[in-house]
């Protein structure tokens, strides 16, 4: 097996500035990492985890406490990317990633589960904030970075939910709706927040709502949607526009608009939430506000690395990742 040593006398250096170039320390010049790094790669080094963790007092192993009630997995539209942007964040900067649940050989706790595996941080989301096993976690001396919720004293990494829906609505103005409904997810922050942005921007628009045309539903549930939606529009008086909890509870709206004989966006406008590729898959396509899910990834990823590795200066801020709307044909403009 290739060692630092062995390197070390290649290059014509002294062990401890391979070992520093290694490292990516930034006291050895550009010129000799780079040499170090070429001569290891060439020579097949390989670094040993083992003593790298023992060195730095760390597993370099980051815990994702993700837990979906849909079962889509690493499959969901929404998370997928964001997971995926997190994890090639997290591999590029010589960490592993493991998932956390609840069970390690019989029941244990989301905190037990991050002991047994030995992370040195752990990044939550899509889960119950509410639930006293996510609670432990959060609170206990691990690193915690948490996506779409905010805790006090922990960093965070959350969409621009307010902005957001504000934005809709003042395309769905400029477009000529006023009489609008908003079938949102579940009670959660995130909820609370785009219900926040869609008032107001209705009280800066001098738009009525009709609160019986703001209904709950359930995330990522199209089964929901679509039951909700039917019941939105059995009333007489429908609404010219309707926006969707996320991108993928649209399709069971659509099928219940569907059904009742209305055309989108002639008949009825409609608007969602994320912009995941269905979104341009469906017919007619639908306008919908694109979270930037790799740059929330991303963010992540170096947020818990920097929990992990300069605790005392690593500020834990919240992270608020800008999107944007998206425009294509699911909103006529009304005359």
């Amino acid at each position: 097996m290739v060692s630092m040593k062995d390197i070390a006398r290649r290059c014509g250096v002294s062990v401890a500035t391979v070992s520093k170039a290694l490292n990516d320390q930034p006291d050895i010049g550009k010129e000799t990492r780079e040499k170090i790094h070429k001569v290891a790669a060439e020579m097949g080094y390989v670094t040993n985890s083992a003593a790298r963790a023992l060195k730095a007092n760390r597993t370099f192993n980051v815990g994702i406490l993700f837990v979906d009630e849909q079962n889509s997995g690493l499959a969901h539209e929404y998370f997928s990317s964001m997971l995926e942007s997190l994890k090639v964040e997290v591999e590029s900067r010589g960490y592993d990633v493991t998932f956390i649940n609840r069970s390690v050989g019989g029941q244990t706790s989301y905190l037990q589960h991050c002991q047994y595996r030995g992370v040195d941080g752990v990044v939550i989301a899509c889960v119950d904030f509410s639930d006293p096993q996510v609670l432990e976690l959060v609170n206990s001396s691990l690193p915690v970075v948490t996506i779409d919720h905010v805790f006090n004293n922990r960093m965070s990494v959350v969409s621009d939910n307010v902005q957001g829906m504000e934005a809709l609505v003042r395309y769905a103005y400029i477009n000529g709706h006023r009489k609008l409904a908003y079938i949102h997810g579940e009670r959660t922050a995130v909820t609370e927040n785009r219900l926040t942005g869609f008032y107001r921007a209705c009280e800066a628009l001098g738009i009525n709502i009709d609160d019986t045309l703001v209904r709950e539903s359930r995330y990522h549930d199209a089964k929901v949607c679509e039951k909700v939606t039917r019941e939105l529009l059995s009333g007489p008086d429908l609404p010219t526009c309707i926006f969707f909890p996320d991108d993928y509870s649209y399709v069971g709206g659509l099928n219940a608009i569907r059904e009742k004989g209305l055309r989108i966006p002639q008949d009825i406008s409609v608007m969602g939430y994320d912009g995941v590729q269905l979104a341009d898959i469906l017919s007619p396509r639908l306008t919908t506000y694109c979270q930037d899910t790799r740059a929330m990834g991303k963010a992540a990823a170096r947020g818990i690395i920097d929990l992990i590795e300069r605790p005392r200066t690593t500020l834990t801020d919240r992270i608020v990742v800008p999107g944007r709307v998206r425009i294509r044909d699911s909103v006529a403009r009304l005359k």
